[in-house]
């Protein structure tokens, strides 16, 4: 039997469920398959479904949220999946946090992500002798890589992955309970399930109604299994259905505009102490002094602790510790057996000699372009600078150490990975430490460094106290692991005419990021380790959305892995916030070359992709486009993302039209106009939200975000130094979403992809120049 053939799907509206005589509530769910038990434990008059909704005997209903709040709205959104589901109201629905449980692992960041964890068979090691290389195809979402995620537990939010996970889950989960909840009601009212439905936490049979609680105060008690189909509710017009409602209000929001909501940096313990700490520059630096005792006269100073490459100083107040490491007057050295420090100049000198002269490993393709581009017709260098993540929230967590256990309160997208780094900290085993995850201030995938949870967990076993540590404004930015710099050649032949594409290759030379980020979270790696342990290893990761999705008959995606000195991570959007610049820039100087308008240059290309041919119209219509033409001031671009769900890849489109102009050195940008096609909408003002923060975070990247480095110091430390646009400089925006009936998309990462190369073909419009590199003034005018 192929192994394709023992990967049986499970259909999103397969669930089973049992009711039993006399209105008695019970149920028995398999809507996963079921590798862990279910770790949501119901307290007294309580019952839990499916290890993710708790329902209470006087009807409260509670979601367990498997995913880190972020700003990205996953609270209300798991809430109102449920709610709607099940016909509850929304009043009486809130969330908690999931427990750490791999019954609550992502199989499909698993397999987005496979080049981390399992990078050797991703790009086919010499023990293998690459003979996975064809099953796998350099891609992570094959059926062997899939069928391993499914059985690697992976506890992280990144990747906007969250929806396709989760929500059939709840879904299913919701619509046992809805038909169990059904059946009581039925008995109850003495008339026909099948006539009988669920709202505003009713059942309702015609003007007959019964309360959930009045059935769940009956029914409390063993669950016995009798198996029966539990349809979802079916999922309606895609713009008016039971899943689109906009009017569901955010759960978080009234805490976040009280003040009440608790970040990490909020956490007050009793007995609780304050530590502030000082890292030494990126690279191989290690401490070599400091002066403790010009610390002890500072008023609230309790103690210094040390390790080889950070001094943390612990007092009353933060503040206090954060004068005592000024006053400590720390100093850090090279270790003499890797005698580099992180330098700019040195990492652009890397990359292009990789660029020119290293071997290149194909990533994807379609086709074979290099026949017909042994002479192109166009080539083109583009680059884009480290850019740092610039979170408004600092990392904060706070540790508690009481008889060999560990508790650690901290704001992570990777608790698994935190809770092991907090062990090893600790030097308890990983079973004695308990994570209370904590919503975060943004994080653009900051928060999956684990290295604080590491270091409150030794300062916590020094002091023998509570304690949090926070990292100051500089700390955040010089320990930072930021996205990879990146240089490529874009290459492009057309047919005799110029009229038509017919080969397509870029060749992108970037460290092995995503292979670097895995050692870090899923091997406990150090940043040096981890940067050994990538060097020379192909990744797919760090040319996600290389490959164009227009019909070019031969194409290619080729890496160049690089060795640079500054280590690097992940942030929002992953390899496409860079290769979405690339191609829709160089296509752009492609419509230029034909003598063809940008858009109808693209659409002409598109004839299997009709979402995104939606998406560009919608936008064009949006910023009623002119065509593009010399002086207009308007750049068009759009992008693709997809993700390989369980019932198949699911898909996010989006097209950008910018206005936009470059003056005194500056860029002026008007405005913003985006078509995206998300699939089925679940809350249409957080989707707006996430579209809407994503267009300007792409601002951001598009005209700052990135600085320099010099002897392991970054020359921009603050937020002010970036180059970040403010409040005045944020342009007009207009958003609309394709009515779709497609599974739902995270909408996330997708608003900031095309913003870069929109607004860079804008420039070129307005004035002749094309600008090549990110941020796009980094060169100068």
């Amino acid at each position: 039997m192929a192994l394709t053939d023992r990967l049986a799907p499970l259909s999103r509206r397969a669930v089973l469920i049992g009711a039993g005589g006399a209105g008695a509530l019970v149920v028995g769910l398999a809507v996963v398959p079921r590798h862990f038990r279910a770790p949501l434990v119901a307290g007294d008059h309580e019952q839990v479904f499916d290890g993710l909704i708790r329902l209470a005997r006087d009807g409260t209903v509670s979601v367990a949220v498997p995913a880190t709040e972020l700003g990205q709205g996953v609270t209300t959104l798991a809430a109102q999946i449920v709610a709607v589901e099940l016909g509850a109201d929304w009043r009486k629905v809130g969330v908690e946090p999931a427990p750490l449980s791999p019954f609550y692992a992502d199989p499909v960041i698993a397999a987005e992500w496979a080049a981390m964890w399992m990078p050797r068979m991703v790009a086919g090691a010499p023990w293998i002798g690459g003979a996975l290389d064809d099953l796998l195809a350099g891609s992570p979402r094959d059926a062997l890589t899939r069928y391993q995620a499914d059985r690697v537990p992976v506890l992280m939010t990144a990747c906007g992955t969250t929806l396709a996970v989760f929500e059939p889950r709840l879904r299913l989960a919701a619509a046992a309970l809805r038909q169990a909840l059904i059946a009581a009601g039925a008995a109850a009212l003495g008339v026909d399930p099948a006539q009988c439905d669920t709202h505003g936490h009713f059942v309702v049979c015609g003007r007959q109604r019964i309360a959930f609680n009045r059935l769940i105060d009956d029914a409390l008690g063993p669950v016995s299994p009798v198996l029966r189909s539990a349809p979802a509710r079916e999922d309606g017009d895609a713009t008016g259905g039971h899943t689109v409602a906009p009017d569901f209000p955010r759960l978080d929001l009234p805490a976040k505009v009280d003040g009440s909501l608790v970040f990490a940096a909020d956490v007050r313990l009793p007995g609780m102490v304050h530590a502030a700490i000082a890292q030494g520059p990126q690279g191989h630096c290690r401490l070599s002094s400091h002066d403790a005792d010009a610390a002890r006269n500072i008023p609230g100073m309790i103690a210094v602790v040390t390790a080889d490459r950070w001094l943390a100083a612990v007092a009353t107040h933060w503040h206090a510790a954060d004068r005592a490491l000024t006053a400590m007057e720390p100093r850090f050295r090279i270790d003499p057996h890797h005698g580099h420090v992180v330098d700019s100049t040195a990492c652009e000198a890397a990359l292009d000699a990789a660029l020119h002269h290293g071997s290149a490993s194909r990533i994807g393709a379609a086709g074979d372009p290099d026949a017909v581009l042994i002479h192109p017709a166009l080539t083109a260098r583009y680059e884009a600078e480290p850019a740092l993540h610039a979170p408004l929230e600092p990392a904060s967590a706070t540790a508690r150490l009481t008889n060999g256990r560990l508790e650690l309160w901290i704001a992570t997208q990777a608790p698994e990975a935190a809770a092991h780094a907090a062990a090893r900290g600790a030097a308890v085993a990983r079973g004695a430490v308990t994570v209370y995850p904590l919503p975060a201030g943004g994080s653009f995938d900051a928060r999956l460094d684990t290295r604080i949870a590491e270091q409150v967990a030794v300062i916590a076993r020094q002091v023998a106290r509570p304690v949090q540590l926070t990292w100051s404004r500089w700390q955040e930015t010089l320990g930072a692991y930021p996205r990879a710099p990146v240089s490529a050649t874009m290459s492009a032949a057309f047919d005799p005419a110029k009229a038509r594409l017919i080969g397509w290759r870029a060749r992108i030379a970037t460290p092995s990021s995503g292979i670097e980020t895995g050692a870090r979270l899923f091997g406990g790696q150090d940043a040096q380790s981890a940067q050994d342990h990538a060097a020379g290893a192909a990744d797919p990761l760090a040319l996600a959305g290389a490959l164009p999705v227009y019909a070019i008959p031969e194409r290619a995606a080729d890496h160049v892995p690089v060795a640079i000195s500054l280590p690097t991570g992940r942030m929002r959007g992953g390899a496409h916030g860079y290769t979405a610049f690339f191609t829709e820039s160089f296509l752009d100087e492609c419509a230029h070359f034909a003598g063809a308008e940008p858009l109808s240059f693209r659409v002409a290309m598109l004839g299997d992709q009709p979402r995104l041919v939606a998406c560009l119209e919608g936008a064009a219509h949006l910023a009623m486009w002119g065509g593009g033409g010399g002086g207009s001031g308007q750049g068009i671009a759009c992008h693709t993302m997809t993700l390989a769900a369980p019932e198949g890849a699911r898909a996010g489109h989006i097209a950008v039209v910018a206005t936009a102009r470059a003056a005194a050195g500056a860029i002026r940008v008007e405005s913003l106009s985006a078509y995206c096609d998300i699939g089925r909408i679940i809350n249409r003002d957080i989707a707006r939200q996430q579209i809407e923060g994503g267009l300007l975070f792409g601002l951001a990247y598009a005209v700052g975000g990135s600085t320099r480095w010099n002897a392991g110091l970054p020359l921009a430390g603050r937020l002010a130094g970036l180059g970040l646009p403010v409040l005045a400089d944020c342009p007009k925006i207009a958003v609309a979403f394709a009515p779709s009936d497609a599974e739902p998309f995270d909408p996330g990462e997708l608003g900031m992809v095309a913003v870069a190369p929109a607004i860079g073909n804008a420039l070129f419009s307005a004035s002749g120049m094309r600008f090549r590199r990110l941020p796009l003034l980094s060169e100068g005018l």
